[in-house]
C-alpha cells in the first residue's frame, strides 16, 4: 500500500478500503504525507464522491486521529445537537437549558463564528466573565452538577479534520457532501455524545442552498452516526430568513434569555428550539417525542430552563445578572434605523447578505484570528411575509463604531425585496430524518 496507488484509485473512481483510508489519514496527520498529495485526494473525492461505507470509514479515521472525550461518568445518556450554521441561530442557548431542565445531560463542545454564520462560543463570551476554555474533566464535572455545559472545542479532538479543513478551504474542495459529513461527524463523535440531533439548514442563509443537498448531507451524517452506534436524528430546517429577530452575539444572548423568561414571543425560534430539545430528550430515552415536546414547553413556561441557563453561566464564571439585566451585555454605542423604501409585503430575504451585513458591522469574522464586536448586530422589526408601509422601520443596526453603517445598510436593503403580493413562506421544519 502506498500513497500514489490510493490517489490513482480514487482518481479513477475506485472505492477505497478501510485500510487505505486509515493509512492515508494517519500518514497525513503525522506529516508523512504532503499537502499536495492530500489536496489531490480531496479533489478526487470532490469529483468522484464516496459511498456510505467510505464516508463512515473516513469519519472514523479522522475521529481516531486524536483524543476522544470520555463522558461515561455522566448520569444518563449524554446528548448533543449540531447546527450546520445559519444567521441568527441561537437555539443552543435555548435548547440546552431546556434539555437540562427536563432531566437530560448535555456536555456540548461548540465552535466560533466564521463568515456569515455565528458561533455559540462567541455568543456565550458576550456574558461578562463566561469561560469557554475548559478541560474535558471540567466539562464533565459541570454537567454532573447541573445537567449542562457548553465549552469550546479542544485542539486534540480530530486533528486530522483541522488539517484537512484548512486545505479544503484553499483548494476549492469544501463543497463535497462526504467531506462535509466526515468533518462534522468526526468532531461530534469525538465529543463523546451518545445521542445526537442534527439541525441541517437549507435556503439562502445556509451552507446548502438547495433542500435536496441538505437532505443528502443529513442522510450521510445520520448513516455515519448509526454505523458508529449512536442514537441520531436530523431535522431539515428553513434558513430563508434569519432565525429570531436578532443577529449579533450579545443581541442573540439577550433574545435567548428573553425567550426563556417569556418576554419574547418569536414563534419560529421558540418552535424550533422546543422541537430540537424534544428530539434530544427522546433520543436520550426520556420519553416519546410527543411527551418530550410537552415537557420542553413546560420547562420554558415554568422558568426552569432559564434557571438552568443562569446556572451554566455562573458555574463557568459568567455573571448571571447579565441574563436578567440586558444592559450588562455588550451594547453598540451607535445605532441607526433602516426604513422600508416602499409599501408592500416583505417577500424575500437574502439571508446570507444579512449575515454579511452583520459582519460589516463587526459582529462576524473572515479569519478565525479576527476580533469581533460583541455588541454589534441587527434587530429586525419586520419578518418575511409581513406587510409594511413606506418609511416604517425594517430593522435597527448597532455597533461600537459607525464605520460600517453605510455598507451594512446597503447590504441589508439589497438583500430584501418588498412586493405587492404576500409571499408563500416555507415550512420551518421541512423534514425529519431518523
Amino acid at each position: 500500500m502506498n500513497t500514489y496507488s490510493i490517489l490513482a484509485k480514487k482518481r479513477d473512481g475506485g472505492t477505497l478500503t478501510p485500510d487505505e483510508i486509515r493509512f492515508f489519514i494517519q500518514g497525513y496527520t503525522k506529516g508523512e504525507i504532503a499537502d499536495y498529495q492530500a489536496s489531490a485526494l480531496l479533489m478526487a473525492i470532490c469529483i468522484n464522491g464516496m459511498n456510505a461505507d467510505e464516508t463512515s470509514e473516513l469519519t472514523l479515521a479522522m475521529l481516531q486521529s486524536g483524543d476522544q472525550a470520555d463522558l461515561s461518568s455522566l448520569a444518563g445518556i449524554p446528548c448533543d445537537k449540531h447546527s450546520t450554521g445559519g444567521v441568527g441561530d441561537k437555539t443552543s442557548l435555548i435548547t440546552v437549558p431546556i434539555v437540562a431542565a427536563c432531566g437530560g445531560s448535555v456536555a456540548k463542545m461548540s465552535g466560533r463564528g466564521l463568515g456569515f454564520t455565528g458561533g455559540t462560543i462567541d455568543k456565550l463570551e458576550s456574558i461578562p466573565g463566561f469561560r469557554t476554555a475548559l478541560t474535558v474533566e471540567e466539562m464533565v464535572n459541570y454537567t454532573n452538577r447541573s445537567g449542562l455545559c457548553i465549552c469550546g472545542q479542544t485542539g486534540s479532538l480530530a486533528p486530522a479534520d483541522k488539517k484537512l479543513y484548512a486545505l479544503r478551504d484553499v483548494t476549492a474542495t469544501v463543497d463535497s457532501i462526504p467531506l462535509i459529513a466526515a468533518s462534522i461527524m468526526s468532531k461530534k463523535l469525538a465529543s463523546g455524545a451518545q445521542a445526537i440531533v442534527l439541525d441541517v439548514k437549507t435556503g439562502s442563509g445556509a451552507f446548502m442552498k438547495e433542500e435536496a443537498d441538505s437532505v443528502a448531507l443529513a442522510e450521510a451524517m445520520v448513516g455515519i452516526g448509526k454505523s458508529a452506534g449512536r442514537r441520531i436524528a436530523a431535522l431539515i430546517t428553513d434558513m430563508d430568513q434569519p432565525l429570531g429577530r436578532c443577529v449579533g452575539n450579545g443581541l442573540e444572548v439577550r433574545e435567548a434569555a428573553e425567550l426563556l423568561q417569556g418576554k419574547s414571543a418569536d414563534d419560529r425560534l421558540y418552535r424550533l428550539s422546543v422541537e430540537l430539545a424534544a428530539r434530544m430528550l427522546a433520543l436520550s430515552g426520556l420519553g416519546t417525542v410527543e411527551d418530550c415536546r410537552v415537557r420542553a414547553g413546560e420547562a420554558v413556561s415554568s422558568g426552569k430552563a432559564f434557571e438552568k441557563l443562569c446556572r451554566m453561566a455562573q458555574q463557568q464564571g459568567g455573571d448571571p445578572r447579565a441574563l436578567e439585566q440586558p444592559e450588562r451585555l455588550p451594547q453598540g454605542k451607535f445605532s441607526r434605523i433602516i426604513k422600508a423604501p416602499r409599501s408592500g409585503y416583505l417577500s424575500r430575504i437574502d439571508t446570507a447578505r444579512i449575515g454579511h451585513a452583520a459582519g460589516l458591522l463587526g459582529a462576524g469574522r473572515v479569519k478565525k484570528e479576527d476580533s469581533i464586536d460583541l455588541g454589534a448586530g441587527i434587530i429586525f422589526a419586520r419578518r418575511k411575509g409581513e406587510k409594511l408601509q413606506a418609511g416604517e422601520e425594517l430593522c435597527r443596526i448597532c455597533a461600537g463604531s459607525e464605520a460600517g453603517f453605510s455598507a451594512a445598510e446597503e447590504a441589508i436593503l439589497g438583500g430584501m425585496e418588498i412586493s405587492d403580493c404576500s409571499p408563500v413562506c416555507k415550512e420551518l421544519i421541512r423534514q425529519v430524518i431518523e
